[in-house]
């Protein structure tokens, strides 16, 4: 046998270098005239050995060089061009190795043919044949489909993905969106996926909200796209939307201005707010965990839950009625300045200027959380986030929420979702949570109530079923142990000082290079089958991304829970700015 029998896999296309050293983990191959490599390509080479079998050798092309030979000086180039200097333009391509077999780690001979791998070669060569449940993500640089081991992803074997990328470049929510597609309609969930669930929260825009209508813009090629790898192109057919009650809106009319049909307000009463000890998310900047009030915030939050009484939709504290969160705020801040009662609420040990510190903060809460925490709506109206008891898809709006809100609603939705999973004991269903701005809610310094929840996801829900699909502009700024527990790494494009961070040393330097010139669309995965993260270019969203592009939602998402509950409901008004969204 041959070096040109290496199994068939496709043609060949250089032979190993022998002025280079050659490793069994990495090499240079010259390319042979009239063929080339480019980066992202992947080869195999077969390595001889005396009285075993052959060792078949892959890997990924992961940089490439020309230079002419025959050159001493810089100056030499326009001799060569001008035909009066002899010389010959050599290519040459790096190939790191992603697979030896057998494992037998030698390096290949200088001179050996390297073949382009294609099929069932192409397929070894990532592993691809080893993955018992594939992901489609999207096609590769050669334009077949690259596919994720749904393993690392579900927690068979591993959880979490982190997406890191520019904001608005790198299409961070457009791949974590389309990876929640290609999961639940792909089938390797089997018959777990008409249970499994998506939590998303959506904080740019209105772009999110329109999920489950198809797109207008979808043509032909993008549907034959999908057909490549194996999917269907379509929306998601199982949607429901959240968001907050409009400011100073009595009834809670959901604040969306695009979309209006098939959302519900969400809000906590007042009770519930005493009740779940809900406090604490109030002061949820990281920055908060550094100083001394956080005492009174414990202490505060236990004696509410300890003596509010429901009382026609508010509480009853002190034998006094609230009917709304600036009169908790206010009844709070009034019994904490009383030298009678500072104590029963505050604790003993604690000064009057920690206390003056906490009230400043929380009567400042009062403008940002007023419209959430309620005292006059009805408590048997639907208004919880749930998604055990909501479609497949949840999609909870913050657009419209300033800073202090937006963590508020994220760390209470997160603290009740892994709560029900732990009181549920097992991994099935499946729930899926996207949130964008990571760095935002975990960042790598200080403490809070829902980067404690973040950690708890990270570490202990790959066992409850509960997956973390994080994006964030900077990955160095997120919680070390949240990347770290990431199994999945997806990379669009990068800021040139972050891409020299050392959260990115997982990318080859050219990939590291590339990362800062990468288009909408084309994303880095690094997974832990495959030793060189995969280039790829994940196909146009099927479903809508803003509403000019919205066609006709399915009938059973037109109506929301408010909406069947009374049909005298009013649900959005008026019509939204089109935004020019990147895909």
């Amino acid at each position: 046998m041959t070096d040109d029998d290496v199994d068939g896999p496709g043609e060949g296309v250089g032979r190993v270098l022998g002025t280079a050293d050659a490793t069994p983990l990495q090499f240079w191959t010259a390319v042979s005239p009239g063929s080339y490599l480019q980066l992202d390509d992947v080869v195999v080479t077969r390595r001889e050995l005396p009285d075993r079998e052959p060792v078949t050798i892959a890997g990924v092309v992961t940089q490439v060089r020309a230079r002419h030979e025959g050159a001493q000086f810089d100056s030499d180039v326009f001799a060569i061009a001008d035909g009066t200097l002899p010389a010959q333009v050599q290519e040459a391509a790096e190939i790191t190795t992603t697979r030896v077999d057998p494992e037998l780690y030698v390096p290949p001979a200088p001179g050996a043919v390297v073949h382009r791998a294609e099929g069932d070669a192409r397929a070894r060569a990532l592993h691809f044949d080893r993955m018992e449940r594939r992901i489609p993500m999207g096609m590769g640089r050669d334009g077949v489909p690259v596919y994720l081991n749904a393993d690392f992803l579900d927690g068979s074997r591993g959880a979490h993905v982190s997406i890191s990328g520019i904001s608005g470049v790198a299409t961070k929510t457009s791949f974590a969106t389309f990876l929640l597609y290609s999961v639940f309609r792909s089938g390797v969930l089997g018959g777990d996926a008409v249970n499994a669930k998506a939590l998303i929260f959506n904080v740019k825009g209105e772009d999110l909200l329109f999920l489950d209508h198809p797109n207008t813009r979808l043509d032909d090629g993008t549907r034959a796209g999908y057909a490549r790898l194996g999917l269907t192109a379509g929306a998601f057919p199982d949607v429901r939307v959240y968001a907050p009650p409009r400011v100073g809106d009595s009834s809670g009319t959901p604040d969306v201005s695009s979309r209006l049909t098939g959302v519900d307000s969400f809000y906590w009463t007042l009770s519930e707010f005493c009740a779940d000890r809900l406090l604490p998310y109030v002061f949820a900047d990281a920055d908060d965990e550094r100083q001394q009030y956080t005492m009174v915030v414990h202490s505060v939050a236990a004696h509410l839950a300890r003596h509010a009484q429901p009382a026609d939709g508010g509480v009853s504290l002190d034998g006094v009625r609230l009917g709304s969160y600036a009169d908790l705020v206010d009844h709070v801040v009034e019994q904490l300045n009383d030298d009678e009662t500072r104590s029963e609420w505050a604790g003993s040990a604690v000064g009057l200027g920690t206390v003056n510190a906490f009230a400043r903060r929380l009567i400042g809460s009062k403008k940002d959380l007023s419209r959430l925490i309620r005292g006059d709506l009805a408590t048997r109206r639907p208004h919880s986030i749930n998604t055990a008891e909501s479609a497949q898809v949840t999609v909870v709006d913050l657009h419209n929420l300033p800073d202090r809100a937006q963590r508020f609603v994220v760390g209470v939705t997160l603290k009740s979702e892994f709560e029900r999973k732990e009181k549920a004991g097992t991994a099935k269903p499946l729930l899926f949570v996207v949130l964008d701005e990571l760095n935002k809610y975990a960042p790598r310094e200080g403490s809070s109530p829902i980067k404690e929840v973040l950690l708890d996801i990270a570490e202990r829900g790959r066992s409850l079923g509960v997956i973390l699909i994080g994006a964030q502009q900077t990955a160095s700024e997120v919680e070390r142990r949240i990347v770290t527990n990431s199994a999945i790494r997806v990379v669009g494009r990068l800021d040139p000082a972050e891409a020299s961070r050392p959260e990115y040393g997982f990318l080859p330097p050219a990939q590291r290079q590339r990362a800062l010139l990468a288009k909408p669309g084309t994303m880095f995965v690094n997974q832990p089958d495959i030793p060189v993260p995969l280039c790829l270019e994940f196909p146009f969203p099927a479903w809508a991304t803003r509403v000019s592009e919205a066609g006709r939602a399915p009938s059973e998402t037109l109506r929301s829970i408010t909406q069947s509950a009374d049909p005298f409901a009013v649900v959005g008004s008026g019509g939204g700015a089109d935004d020019d969204i990147p895909f």
